[in-house]
C-alpha cells in the first residue's frame, strides 16, 4: 500500500499542497489530474524526495519515505519519470541505463545484463541507438529511455509526469502501453498527464487537485466519475 496522508508542501510563503490524502494498492495506475499550476508536479517531486514537506507524511509499505533523501527513497522502490525527463548530458543510451541499474546494486552482474536485454527486447529504437548520446535523441526517444531507467530496476511505485507532452499519438500508445505491462507486473503508478481521455483509459482510479486540495476521488471506469472529473477540469 501507498499512501499520501494529510501532505502540505510551501514555497517559502507559498502553501502550495494542502492536506492532500491519497492512496494507491500494487497493481494500480492512479490518474492525478487538475489544470496547469495546481500542484501536481509539486505533489510528485515531494513523493519522490526532491523538495521537503512541511507537513504529513508519504509511506509506502508501511515505511516512511517523508524525510528521506532521494536516492534512499528510490532504494526503497520508487522510480521517478519527471516532466522534463532528465536525461543525463554526456552519457549514452546504455550509461543512462546503467545509472537506472543503480536502484538495485546488490543484484549480480548477469542479472543486470538480462535487466538491459530485456529492456531492449521491448525498446528496440533504444538498442539501436545504445552508444548514442542520450540527450541527442527525438523528443520521444528520450521519454522511453527516461521510462527504460526506471523500469530497469523494477520499482513498487511509479511516479510518472506528464509523459505525452509533445509527443506523436504513436509514441504516446506506445507509452501507455508500457505504463500497462507496469500495472500488470504489480507496480503501483501514479499518472499526472492532461491527456485526461487517455489516461482514463488505463487508469483504475483518479484524484483531481484544484489550488492544491484534492476536490474529487474517482473510479476511472464508472462514467458518473469521469463526468464530474471533466466538470471539474472545466471550471
Amino acid at each position: 500500500m501507498f499512501k499520501i496522508d494529510n501532505l502540505h508542501v510551501h514555497y517559502g510563503l507559498s502553501h502550495i499542497i494542502q492536506g492532500v490524502t491519497i492512496e494507491a494498492r500494487p497493481g494500480e495506475v492512479v490518474g492525478i489530474f487538475g489544470r496547469n499550476g495546481v500542484g501536481k508536479t509539486t505533489l510528485m517531486k515531494t513523493v519522490a524526495g526532491w523538495i521537503s514537506p512541511s507537513e504529513g507524511t508519504v509511506s509506502l509499505d508501511g515505511v516512511r519515505l517523508d524525510g528521506l533523501v532521494p536516492d534512499r527513497i528510490c532504494r526503497h522502490g520508487v522510480g521517478f519519470v519527471p516532466e522534463d525527463r532528465r536525461i543525463f548530458p554526456g552519457l549514452s543510451v546504455e550509461e543512462n541505463l546503467g545509472l537506472g541499474l543503480m536502484q538495485r546494486p546488490d543484484r549480480p552482474r548477469a542479472e543486470q545484463r538480462a535487466e538491459v536485454d530485456r529492456i531492449y527486447a521491448r525498446m528496440p529504437r533504444l538498442a539501436e541507438r545504445r552508444r548514442q548520446a542520450g540527450t541527442t535523441l527525438s523528443g520521444g526517444e528520450q521519454q522511453m529511455l527516461a521510462m527504460a531507467r526506471v523500469m530497469i530496476g523494477r520499482p513498487r511505485l511509479v511516479l510518472i509526469d506528464e509523459p505525452s507532452e509533445g509527443l506523436a499519438p504513436m509514441i504516446v500508445a506506445d507509452i501507455f502501453s508500457i505504463i500497462v505491462e507496469m500495472k500488470q507486473a504489480g507496480a503501483i503508478v501514479l499518472l499526472v498527464e492532461q491527456n485526461v481521455h487517455g489516461a482514463l483509459a488505463i487508469a483504475d482510479r483518479f484524484y483531481a487537485i484544484e489550488r492544491g486540495a484534492v476536490v474529487l476521488a474517482g473510479d476511472a471506469a464508472n462514467e458518473v466519475d469521469k463526468a464530474r472529473l471533466m466538470d471539474v477540469l472545466a471550471v
